[in-house]
Formats: C-alpha cells, structure tokens, sequence
C-alpha cells in the first residue's frame, strides 16, 4: 500500500504541466517531451528544453518545478563526471537513474516551506543493452521494458501508446510514434504544448529529430 504521502506527490506530479515519454525501441532508446512550461494555468514560457543530456549516451526528459529540476540535473551530471574520471569508466544507465532516485529521495525530505517535485524519465544505452527508468518523486526508480510517459498529458498519451506500440518496434517507427503520442496530448491536455522535442540514443550516439521532420510527422493525418 502506498502512504497517503507518497499518494499526494505523485498525485501532483500527474497535474504537473507537461508530457514526457520515454521508449524502448528493438535498436536504441527515445526520450520526447513537449515544450510548454505552466503555472498553474498560466503559460510560463513557451520553448522550454525538456530534454537534457546527462553523459554521451544517457538523457533524461524532465518534469515538475524548474529550480529543482535544473539544481539535480546539475548534481547527477556533476557526480557522474567526478565518477568517471575516477575509475575511467563510463557510468551505466542504471547507475545513472539510482543517483537520480537517491538524490530525489533527499530532496523530498529535507525541511522546507516548499514542496521541492522533481521526475524524470532516464533513457540510454550502455555496454548491457538499452535501458528506460522512471525515477519518482518519492526516490523510486522503476525500470520500463517498453514506455512509460509521466506528466498532466501522459494519460491521453498512453492510450496511443498502448494501441501501436509494438516491442520489435524500430527507432524510426518510434519516433513517429512519440511524435503522434504527445501531439495527441497537446490536442487536448492545456498544460501540454509548444512544440515537441525527440532524442534518439542508440549505438552510435545521441542525436535530436529535426524539427522539420517532427513537422512533417504531425501533418500526416
């Protein structure tokens, strides 16, 4: 049973203003979010990098409040370079999304007049495979075999997700996919919008989806 807590922060987590998804295709992995940052129902800011790399072949899509969103990005990126000059090796993906988890832990108990709520969707590849985690605000870190899309959006996401994805799905089919998921949130969800930004990670390295191509996607009906 979950605590009455723990309820809440991922209560609000779900009405936090966005729509972020992560993907486990059968040759890498896809991270996608769209661009609108909220208060409340006011829009914020409008082109929003939702999106962040972490190291060479680990991102991460982004939600709840900005000041702690950018604080622990900044923290992990930090602690995972300090690692890896240290031992010389690079940090594997799981490693990455418990750093993420443990420093969310910390950051939901400390004592302050405001609740700090911070997810992310950890995505990358390592020398094991393509990996996807859901790292909570309560310090969880849930591994995904398939998707998994967090946020105020992520419920009219899910239903195009659970109807076409398929787990032999490749990454070109992914990001057509991902692209149709959150466009479909941004139809209907008003915290979600602005554009859509796609990652794709696979063996070869990182690389953003232009956004001509993303454009391209959304046009075809």
């Amino acid at each position: 049973m979950l605590s009455e807590d723990i309820k809440e922060l991922r209560g609000k987590l779900v009405r936090s203003g966005t729509t972020t998804i992560g993907m486990i295709c059968k040759d890498g992995v896809i991270l996608a979010a769209d661009r609108q940052a909220t208060a409340d129902y006011f829009v914020a800011h409008k082109h929003v990098e939702k999106i962040v790399p972490i190291t060479e072949n680990v991102a991460v899509t982004t939600a709840g409040l900005v000041s702690d969103i950018q604080l622990i990005s900044k923290l992990t990126k930090a602690e995972l370079k300090l690692k890896k000059i240290r031992t010389k090796i690079q940090p594997t993906v799981k490693e990455t999304a418990n750093l993420f988890a443990t420093i969310l832990y910390h950051n939901i108990r400390k004592f302050s007049p405001i609740l700090g709520i911070a997810a992310f969707i950890v995505g990358g590849v390592d020398d094991d495979g393509f990996w996807l985690y859901d790292a909570a605000p309560d310090g969880a870190a849930l591994e995904h075999k398939d998707y998994v899309s967090t946020g105020s959006g992520s419920i009219l996401s899910y239903g195009v997700l659970e109807s076409q994805y398929t787990p032999d799905i490749t990454i070109k089919d992914g990001i057509k996919l991902v692209v149709k998921a959150i466009n479909t949130s941004m139809q209907r969800d008003v915290a979600s919008g602005g554009g859509i930004d796609v990652i794709a990670i696979t063996k070869d390295g990182m690389k953003k989806v232009f956004e001509e191509e993303i454009k391209k996607i959304v046009s075809i009906k």
